[in-house]
């Protein structure tokens, strides 16, 4: 496999021709479609997403490699293993003006029950972050509002969770979070984001940091080296499934 998309020209404000917006925006849907089953085109997906209003030539182009990519990977898809625990934990990441066009910053999360993903975005955010701190402080706001979500309509099935683990690669942002009181660093931070110091207070989650090679949320930010890229897939429970390999997946999972 390889990135459905090139590193260098995912949010170039990207000039051309203009092509026929009726199409364009009929083939984002399509992925639109699949990103529900198939989380590796999320990010490349979501970009595209956001030239509907003027494509070009060469935004037709990027989405086509999307397609080139399905072509090699249809095989590909969400494998769930039985018996592999109920946890709730979660990953999250940020890249700080990751967009060439408004500078704003991309905040990716993904929730598993124990090692079985249930939940993935990647948003580019709706404010510009004034520091790499602050992109990351509000991805982590985000995710915690995900997991909170999570907690209480799984608390109708009787699974209540006290200690929702939650892996992030940002030392500052936890500080941030992990500190009751405001300074003069979080002054600048809209007073949404800062709900998160309460459920670390109660004990709600707890944020843990994770080096960056570990970080999965990787994969929903930005778009990453083909190496880089197939290491990312494989934790997320994504998995071959030709026949040979759904014959022996089932063995290991019986």
């Amino acid at each position: 496999m390889s990135t459905p998309m090139a590193t260098e020209r995912l949010d170039a404000n990207l000039q051309g021709s203009p092509t026929d917006q009726t199409t364009y925006r009929r083939m984002i849907g399509w992925f639109m479609y699949l990103t529900a089953s198939r989380p590796d085109i999320a990010f490349a997906t979501f970009v595209c997403a956001r030239y509907q209003a003027r494509p070009t030539v060469k935004h037709l182009k990027e989405v086509k490699r999307i397609f080139r990519y399905l072509r090699k990977s249809y095989n590909m898809g969400l494998w769930y293993l039985k018996d592999s625990g109920f946890e709730l934990i979660a990953y999250l990441d940020a890249d700080h003006a990751g967009c060439k066009d408004d500078c704003k910053s991309t905040s990716g999360g993904l929730q598993f029950l124990g090692v079985k993903l249930m939940s993935w975005s990647s948003k580019k955010q709706d404010c510009t972050a004034m520091s790499t701190a602050k992109a990351e402080y509000v991805s982590l706001s985000a995710c915690c509002a995900q997991v909170i979500w999570m907690r209480t309509q799984l608390l109708d099935y009787g699974f209540k969770y006290n200690r929702i683990l939650m892996y992030f690669d940002s030392k500052s942002a936890i500080s941030i979070s992990c500190n009751p009181v405001q300074h003069s660093k979080t002054k600048h931070i809209d007073i949404r984001y800062h709900f998160i110091k309460e459920h670390v207070e109660r004990g709600t989650v707890e944020i843990y940091f994770v080096r960056t090679e570990y970080q999965l949320a990787d994969l929903f930010t930005k778009a990453l080296p083909k190496e880089r890229f197939e290491y990312l897939v494989h934790p997320m429970g994504m998995r071959c499934m030709t026949p040979t390999q759904l014959e022996s997946l089932t063995k290991l999972s019986s």
